[in-house]
């Protein structure tokens, strides 16, 4: 009875203590727990005519430039101290090599793993093309390759690199809250033929198709309540123009109007699952300004509305995994010598069917799986930010809400951007039509098969079930 007593009055004695220090020392705490972040950036504009990607009907370098490309980049940690680098860069996608020793490099420096590191690319057709992607869809002579060669070594060296440094060496205590705003710029390309969109829109008429039109936004403030970063997604295409003049799409024109509407704030967008979402109509100057300030607005929203902002206690879990994706249909070398003949098939299909060929001549064997990069962020106690490498369809972000909440954000055209990723449901329209994402797009990939095997998108959703669970225990 007496021990009891004791052990009563000395655990009320020490809540007092604590209470007593929490008044002392709140404001210290306040500046040492909780969240820390900064960010950096770094202008990756090439400086010399080097090819541009995403269009294989282009037939020469760049001829100048509408807006300056960015690499940006967001360190985070956590109150325990866990760290974690994210990345948004004006780029049509990162290959796998750049991806690699980025990882390697920030490992060795930073003691980063790859859960912890997330690149990003827009997906702007209208960037540099980088080492190792989508050769076989353009005209590249030595002279090309070797501008393409030393600009991807500069960009994974430098860039990559400094930035992370920079940015965890920088790192502020702020507060991070979450919200979601709304635009409908993308339209499903599969379902909604570009000469019919502007109509239907004019009447009021309902499109057809599977569409995300979610802004999620993630704001950091100092702890001066000043607003120095805003991270933003959406999932749609950076399409709207195709000439040769270097910018960031709508997504770079959103960019841009937030840095200018809120000073001294850096704006980061990440591409989510728009690999069968176009900006419709488009190749017309005047809608990148029009597409990002639909946006940026969007954006802007949910900033000026703090009943749509949740805060996030400052807890920070990642996860990472490949996931070993089975390739199917291999053309047998009949076929490739068709296409390599046949002069009606595109040029990039010619020169992919004559590389295919020689190889196969010089011995070597073709790959029959690729290991995609799928990756999980808990930030807070309930914000998940998946994400995906490859070009994925809709289909996998508005799945992925369904089995884990609606306000789950999922980033595609992360870590690597090996080829489009069709839900089974693509892709089994695709083995009727021949269509583009599920079948005809791994030309452009210069992937040695046809298209992915029917087990696609189960092993994607089963890994990332499992990727959930690790950092939601």
């Amino acid at each position: 009875m007496s021990s009891s007593k004791y052990t009563f009055s000395l655990a009320t004695a020490t809540l007092s203590l604590i209470i007593v220090a929490g008044c002392m020392f709140s404001d210290v705490e306040s500046a040492e727990a909780g969240w820390k972040a900064s960010v950096a950036r770094a202008n990756i504009t090439p400086e010399t005519k080097i090819w541009m990607a995403g269009y294989g009907s282009r037939t020469e370098p760049t001829i100048g430039k509408r807006q300056d490309l960015w690499l940006k980049a967001v360190a985070l940690e956590d109150e325990k101290g866990h760290r974690a680098i994210g990345f948004s860069s004006d780029l049509l996608g990162i290959p796998q090599s750049i991806y690699n020793n980025v990882c390697e490099e920030l490992n060795k420096q930073y003691q980063l793993s790859r859960a912890d590191i997330m690149l990003n690319s827009s997906h702007t057709h209208s960037g540099p093309v980088l080492r190792g992607a989508l050769l076989d869809i353009y005209p590249l002579d030595d002279e090309q390759l070797k501008l393409i060669e030393d600009y991807s070594n500069e960009l994974e060296a430098t860039p990559f690199v400094r930035l992370t440094g920079e940015a965890l060496n920088a790192l502020q205590p702020v507060t991070l809250q979450a919200g979601t705003g709304s635009t409908d710029v993308a339209v499903n390309r599969r379902n909604n033929t570009e000469s019919e969109v502007a109509a239907l829109r004019e009447r009021g008429d309902e499109l057809k198709g599977p569409v995300d039109h979610a802004v999620p936004v993630l704001a950091i403030h100092n702890s001066s309540s000043e607003l120095i970063a805003v991270i933003f997604g959406y999932a749609c295409h950076n399409t709207v123009m195709s000439d040769n003049y270097l910018h960031g799409d709508y997504a770079g024109y959103a960019q841009a109007a937030i840095e200018e509407a809120h000073p001294g704030t850096t704006a980061l967008f990440y591409m989510g699952c728009g690999g069968d979402q176009n900006p419709l109509p488009r190749r017309d100057v005047k809608l990148l300004t029009v597409y990002g300030n639909k946006v940026a607005q969007a954006v802007d929203e949910v900033l000026a509305d703090q009943s749509r902002l949740k805060s996030l206690p400052a807890k920070l879990e990642t996860s990472h995994q490949f996931v070993e994706l089975n390739l199917a249909d291999p053309p047998s070398n009949e076929e490739l010598t068709a296409i390599a003949e046949n002069d009606k098939r595109g040029a990039y299909q010619q020169r992919w069917a004559k590389r295919l060929l020689s190889e196969r001549e010089a011995g070597k064997t073709f790959i029959t799986s690729y290991p995609l990069p799928l990756q999980a962020w808990e930030i807070g106690d309930e914000q998940l930010w998946l994400t995906m490498g490859g070009e994925a369809v809709v289909d996998y972000a508005l799945g992925f809400k369904k089995m884990f909440g609606d306000e789950t954000w999922v980033a595609a055209y992360c870590n690597d951007v090996p080829a489009y990723i069709p839900s089974l449901r693509v892709l089994e329209e695709d083995k009727v039509r021949l269509g583009y994402e599920g079948y005809s797009s791994m030309i452009v990939y210069g992937m040695p098969a046809y298209r992915w095997a029917d087990d696609v998108e189960d092993l994607i959703s089963k890994t990332m079930t499992k990727l959930v669970a690790d950092v939601r225990p």
